[in-house]
């Protein structure tokens, strides 16, 4: 088992395929590094490992909700119950980022103590960077890093509902939506948009004094679901509610999941969903290295600080701005 010292692309593609989870980390890291050295010697690992990825029969649950709602105590409950059945669990969980020091606090592995114990469960978490859609720059590379290790279960917990948080919806084949009653005008203070992604809407902390509003809110989001386009073809998603401080409902959530695989499955919209996910990987890192290379390019270096001066000073129209990057963009 390879620990410390620089690492060899075959290190790396051996460390994961032999089941090293120091080696996992490590490849992740890789993959999250801003370094082009980095980054081109992560896509061969990625390149050399896809055979294996392919080979494992995964299910992916993007599982998102507001702050408060109780997504680490969730996933730790629902999570501690899939390794009870013997499946193998991958949770990247992913915390926002500072706009001021850019650093994440990274406490997930703290928040779910129990589930980090299990020997059939990883826990990654990583940090938005900044990221729009509530997920890290890297995610789609990291979860096909956990599949090429064998995990069978990825679960990516987001930062938080926002309006760019359906991100997510384009990297995962099932996505839960999670719900809190006692917040105000639940179902106003939800963006449609999102609970229209939703394959399943969960209400959680349904316990205690809380459970009868949390049926009642659970019977409202049935009657709102009717009004819907299911976003999955032969698919209509349900709502429901659990305790994971009690662990009721959890098995519930697992059993309309494995509904909902069997269904898209048999229907092919599994399959065909998964080709549309990797076209839209191929197309955002087109974006990515279009942008890196645009800024690297010495004719757009050179220029660009003082123009964005100019910009921040109010004395250079945005528009303008723009023509001007591009024009020594295209004479480079």
């Amino acid at each position: 088992m390879i620990r410390a010292g620089k690492l060899s692309i075959e290190d790396y593609v051996d460390g994961i395929l032999g089941g090293d989870r120091a080696l996992l980390a490590r490849a992740i890291t890789l993959i999250e590094s801003n370094s082009p050295a980095h980054q081109e010697m992560a896509q061969e690992v990625l390149e050399k490992l896809q055979p294996q990825q392919a080979r494992v029969d995964s299910v992916r649950v993007g599982i998102t909700g507001p702050p408060g709602v109780g997504k680490s105590t969730f996933i730790e409950t629902f999570g501690c119950e899939l390794c009870k059945q013997g499946r193998r669990v991958a949770v990247l969980a992913i915390d926002p980022s500072s706009s001021l020091s850019r650093g994440s606090i990274l406490g997930d592995k703290t928040r779910m103590e129990r589930l980090s114990q299990e020997p059939n469960c990883y826990i990654r978490p990583s940090p938005s960077g900044g990221t729009l859609g509530g997920v890290a720059r890297k995610s789609r590379e990291t979860i096909a890093l956990c599949e090429a290790f064998g995990f069978d279960t990825i679960l990516v917990e987001t930062v938080g509902v926002g309006q760019s948080e359906t991100t997510v919806r384009s990297m995962v084949d099932f996505f839960l939506l999670l719900l809190l009653t006692g917040a105000g005008d639940e179902l106003q203070g939800i963006k449609k948009g999102i609970i229209e992604l939703a394959d399943a809407l969960l209400v959680t902390k349904a316990d205690g004094d809380n459970s009868i509003r949390a049926e009642a809110m659970r019977i409202d989001l049935l009657r709102l679901l009717h009004f819907l386009t299911p976003v999955t073809p032969g698919w209509h998603p349900q709502a429901m509610s659990c305790s994971a401080v009690q662990e009721r409902g959890i098995d519930h959530v697992w059993q309309n999941i494995q509904t909902y695989y069997e269904i898209t499955k048999e229907n092919g919209f599994f399959q065909e969903r998964r080709r549309r996910q990797s076209v839209e990987w191929l197309r955002s890192m087109v974006h990515e290295h279009l942008d890196e290379a645009f800024y690297r390019a010495p004719a757009v270096a050179e220029v660009s600080k003082e123009i964005e001066r100019q910009v921040a000073d109010g004395t250079l129209p945005v528009r303008t701005a723009v023509k001007q990057l591009f024009s020594k963009w295209e004479a480079r």
